[in-house]
């Protein structure tokens, strides 16, 4: 099954290029969704149809859902959303506000990754689109699997057991409720749930493909997404350049517009040299419909195949001799004072800028001592000589 994520700055032309990518997937005979974690739902205004909270069908092969978290709600943090009104009402907070604090911020774009769960292992769908939120919205979503478990590796079982076994002595030293186990196992759920959603996305048939527009502060943006998705181990299959300005018959103002963008054209090229770039002509109206949309793609993608899947090495690779070995992390764009590298037990700390992700190491290198490490052809390559004992980097 394919997969296939569209993000991008807001107002690039993301929800465009995602329907328009998915109705030409149905029209190749795929059974196809096309599923939005966006909270400004903008997939039922693109097709020009009414979207409901479950899979609607708008062409053949073809089907859309827009993510009603209210409806989804519950089975994923009811029962954590329960006790934290208890807490809130026990320190005499009105149940009405009780009820508005315990709703956890980006609630609709979680719930819609693990409905992306849901179809991914339903089998009933060839390919999966997915109608992601804003770039920054869509990195810290992407991030959650893996921050989420190091907390339970780390700190959830400790919590648990002296929660459970000092609960009557922590309640009347709290003056609050402590929570149960059905909390407890609503949290573990949810991990788990988030875990395998992350698994499916940096499989080897899921990969992510960003869109702008032809504007430095946008093509920047772009960059930086490259980069931290890659760290966090998925994989780019090409950018779609958006609204793209013909370069014949334009007057001398125009002309200044073509000019200005066929400048970020060429950063865009050299910036994503190992990746397909899509260019989108600049359309006189928007796209509305499963026709228009079906021609905007075919005219975007020029008889490329949009479903590709891209060969080559993911973001991470191994490389291994009889004495030593070399981890790649693939950071494109990164510089050396961008990046911090720390080893802690069997992990690997790497921080690029804001973004930092605990790797746990391969059974095959956790037990090597490192020795050193570097930024070169946009990658992180650690390496590891074979010992029994680890260090500390």
């Amino acid at each position: 099954m394919r997969i296939i994520l569209f993000t991008g700055k807001g107002g690039v032309g993301k929800t465009t290029s995602a329907a328009g990518t998915a109705t030409l997937a149905a029209r190749g005979g795929a059974r196809t969704l096309v599923l939005s974690t966006d909270a400004a739902h903008s997939l039922g205004d693109a097709f020009g149809v009414a979207v409901g909270s479950e899979p609607t069908p708008v062409a053949e092969n073809l089907w859309v859902q827009q993510v009603d978290a209210q409806q989804k709600f519950e089975r994923s943090w009811g029962d954590i959303q329960g006790y934290l009104m208890t807490v809130l009402d026990a320190a005499g907070v009105d149940p009405i506000t009780a009820e508005e604090l315990t709703v956890i911020p980006g609630a609709e774009e979680v719930l819609a990754l693990l409905e992306l769960r849901n179809h991914a292992t339903s089998g009933n769908w060839d390919v999966i689109v997915v109608d992601c939120a804003p770039t920054a919205e869509t990195l810290r979503l992407l991030a959650l699997p893996e921050a989420l478990g190091w907390y339970m590796t780390r700190v959830f079982g400790v919590q648990r057991r002296v929660v459970k076994a000092l609960r009557p002595v922590l309640a009347k030293a709290a003056g609050v409720p402590m929570p149960e186990d059905n909390v407890f196992d609503a949290i573990e759920r949810l991990h788990r749930d988030l875990e395998q959603v992350q698994q499916i996305l940096t499989g080897p048939d899921a990969t992510v493909r960003l869109v702008l527009t032809p504007e430095t502060v946008v093509v920047a943006e772009a960059r930086r997404s490259l980069t931290t998705l890659s760290l966090y181990g998925y994989r780019v299959d090409g950018v779609i350049a958006n609204r793209v300005f013909p370069s014949h018959g334009a007057d001398e103002w125009r002309g200044a517009w073509v000019t200005a963008q066929q400048d970020v054209l060429a950063e865009v090229r050299q910036s994503f040299v190992d990746l397909p770039i899509w260019l989108s002509s600049y359309q006189p109206g928007e796209p509305v419909g499963a026709d228009s949309l079906a021609t905007f793609a075919e005219a975007a993608y020029a008889g490329a195949d949009p479903l590709a899947v891209p060969s080559g090495d993911g973001p991470m690779t191994i490389t291994r001799t009889p004495t030593s070995a070399v981890l790649r992390i693939a950071l494109p764009f990164a510089q050396k004072r961008d990046v911090d590298l720390a080893r802690h037990g069997d992990e690997l700390i790497v921080t690029v800028g804001s973004y930092r992700r605990l790797l746990a190491l391969p059974v095959a290198l956790a037990r090597h001592t490192v020795v050193g490490a570097r930024i070169e052809d946009g990658s992180l390559q650690v390496r590891f000589r074979f010992e029994q004992e680890g260090a500390a980097l």
